[in-house]
């Protein structure tokens, strides 16, 4: 009997040993620097569309070596032909990765589709994202709304690119118990769904980043980062650094879990567009996590 109980408690050590072990793996791992990082273009909307080019250059010139776009008055390309626009970026050194494309206006019309597929291809673009649709009342609003990620998704995935889903924080609050972001990542297929996530949005809900990852992470490529902290009950973005976000943690995370493509993204700026970009890109400068 003492020669069980000793076992039992060499084994019982041992297990506390390895675990505490592990614990010191993580905390002691290299720290890595988040190179090349991007923007998304809708940071500044307010000054993109009088001088894309210009604004873009601004950009470049900051350190942001990869761009999201969006559709704007004159398309995701702001009135650029697609090899004009990709020649343009190889010249000021960045890549256009992705965008976010007028997914409703797109998806029960082939040819707008085509077109917008045609676009992102011809200016080298990697993803077209749908950037919005708003809460759903029911499941089965939920559902016909997988069924349509689907379809898009198998043709621009027939081209070559592939398509996602950025969420907001609607899609990580509860309907009758359960979240509509897993209902979506359950019910489309990762062979022609792909998600960007919003690593602002998941936290105001409340939803834990790194548990959410663990489980799900394959299917994420492309993230937001977004600092902000609320105020009377409700968020308000700051520059990088300056609200409540513990990137360290999170972006730690997320690059643990596999995702390829960091994008800043600010909506609201203390004083202009590109001076917190400014400041947002000597952030991600110097930030290892």
């Amino acid at each position: 009997m003492q020669r069980r109980s000793f076992l039992k408690q060499s084994g019982l050590l041992t297990a506390g040993a390895f675990a505490l072990n592990q614990v010191d793996i993580l905390a002691n791992a290299p720290k890595k620097v988040i190179s090349p990082f991007g923007v998304q273009l809708f940071s500044v909307r307010d000054v993109l569309p009088k001088d894309p080019k210009g604004v873009m250059t601004d950009l470049a010139k900051m350190g942001y070596k990869q761009f999201e776009s969006f559709s704007g008055a004159k398309g995701f390309l702001w009135g650029l032909e697609p090899k004009e626009m990709k020649s343009f970026l190889d010249g000021i050194g960045v890549n256009m990765v992705s965008t976010h494309f007028d997914f409703r206006g797109s998806a029960d019309k082939p040819d707008v589709l085509k077109k917008n597929i045609e676009m992102a291809q011809g200016a080298g673009l990697k993803y077209l994202l749908c950037p919005y649709i708003g809460p759903q009342k029911t499941w089965d609003d939920w559902k016909k709304i997988a069924d349509l990620f689907n379809t898009v998704g198998e043709e621009v995935n027939k081209a070559g690119l592939k398509f996602g889903y950025h969420n907001h924080d609607y899609s990580f609050r509860p309907l009758d118990g359960k979240l509509p972001q897993e209902f979506l990542l359950a019910n489309t297929d990762p062979k022609h769904v792909m998600f960007e996530l919003d690593l602002c949005w998941i936290d105001v809900a409340g939803v834990d980043t790194a548990s959410h990852l663990k489980k799900y992470g394959k299917r994420y490529e492309l993230c937001h980062i977004k600092d902000y902290k609320k105020e009377n009950g409700k968020p308000v973005q700051n520059d990088l650094g300056k609200g409540s976000v513990d990137f360290k943690k999170t972006l730690r995370v997320a690059l643990n879990s596999g995702i390829k493509y960091f994008l800043v993204e600010q909506e609201e700026y203390p004083e202009s567009s590109l001076i917190s970009l400014k400041h947002d890109a000597e952030y991600m400068k110097t930030l290892s996590v």
